[in-house]
């Protein structure tokens, strides 16, 4: 038989039902192509697994979605177009991601909690030895000087950090495109590395459970927002997801408003955030991209493979899986990962907790650094 008939011979071929969205595109892409197409429910196929990694995973995956945005919102801008979002939808859509994030919290994060100083201490110890290593890197290999070597290492705090290199007069495009280099890079390469550590990728982005009714979820929100302002006025970190991520973790702890986000809400929200971390190269020219795309690589790398060695002992000590406290330990955007975290299905609070703890350390030492990096 030759290859054309072989290819062109009827066969029956297995897809996974999933009841509409990118799963039922690729249903309908198999009906034309095979008219033999047998169709079997999940919950009884021995291959399932096998099946949707093979034919759907590239559609089924959550991350999916905030990488895919990045990356077109990112292609715009170096082409550019200018991008940005709005203050107001960014806003509402951290309020959505905040509440959706909370509502995974549960009485075992509680008692997870009175283990996670020792992540802390860790954490400590990682920023200071990335902030030193890339440092050296970044001096040594690719002609920055001490001080702007420092800012463009730095894991996270990419306002403060474009501040202080403004008001120090630095090369605030140099330092940026490699921190936007930083943020772009985690968000893509951080689920499949979970991936190849074990962790399943074809979850949802909301917790499973009811969804919560519109009373509800309008108090909810209106509670989040009054909590995100007041976080603001203390200058907490992404007030606006913060706020929403404790009042959902107090109402679902104490079962007072039980429920989760309907997906229709959540999945534009993951969207918005994905165009938000690719709206940091609106404006990059491409020769100041590929100047700082080399820097920016080597310094992610260099801090995921510390993130890496200090995950190891952490998981070892808490009992958790690797993967999840790599994920917490990741110095990527604080609103990225801890989105990342819940689509992961990682304990939200410790992952917030983490990387909240990250940037803490980080505007109290970044300072001092500096102030030893100043000519004398």
């Amino acid at each position: 038989m030759s290859l054309c008939q072989e290819m062109c011979k009827p066969r029956s071929i297995y897809v996974v039902g999933t009841g509409g969205g990118p799963g039922q595109m690729i249903e309908q892409a198999y009906e034309m192509a095979a008219p033999s197409v047998q169709y079997t429910d999940h919950h009884s196929d021995p291959c399932y697994w096998s099946q949707r990694r093979r034919v759907g995973l590239a559609f089924e995956c959550p991350h999916l979605h905030v990488a895919g945005s990045a990356v077109l919102v990112s292609l715009a801008g170096l082409a550019g177009a200018r991008m940005g979002i709005a203050l107001s939808l960014r806003n509402g859509c951290f309020v959505i991601i905040g509440l959706s994030v909370g509502a995974g919290f549960d009485h075992n994060a509680v008692d997870a909690m009175l283990r996670w100083p020792l992540a802390f201490v860790v954490m400590a110890v990682l920023v200071w030895a990335m902030l030193v290593l890339s440092r050296w890197l970044l001096s040594r290999f690719f002609g920055f000087d001490r001080r702007a070597a420092l800012l463009a290492s730095a894991p996270g705090h990419l306002s403060f950090v474009l501040a202080m290199a403004a008001e120090g007069g630095d090369n605030v495009a140099r330092i940026s495109t490699t921190q936007s280099v930083r943020l772009l890079s985690l968000t893509l390469v951080v689920p499949f590395v979970a991936l190849a550590m074990g962790v399943d990728l074809g979850g949802t982005i909301a917790p499973d459970g009811a969804a919560m009714g519109a009373t509800t979820l309008a108090v909810m929100a209106g509670s989040s927002v009054g909590a995100g302002l007041l976080l603001g006025r203390i200058r907490v970190p992404a007030p606006m997801l913060i706020g929403p991520m404790l009042v959902s973790s107090l109402a679902h702890v104490t079962d007072v408003a039980p429920g989760v986000l309907p997906m229709w809400l959540v999945m534009p929200a993951y969207i918005v955030l994905g165009a938000l971390i690719g709206t940091r190269f609106s404006g990059v020219r491409l020769d100041d991209l590929m100047k700082g795309l080399a820097a920016g690589l080597s310094v992610t790398c260099l801090a995921v493979g510390l993130a890496l060695v200090g995950a190891i002992p952490v998981a070892l000590a808490l009992g958790m899986p690797l993967a999840h406290i790599l994920v917490a330990f990741a110095p990527g955007g604080f609103e990225t990962m801890i989105a990342m975290g819940s689509v992961l299905g990682i304990s939200p609070g410790f992952v917030a907790a983490c990387h909240m703890m990250r940037l803490f350390i980080l505007s109290a030492v970044l300072p001092l650094m500096l102030a030893r990096s100043a000519p004398r």
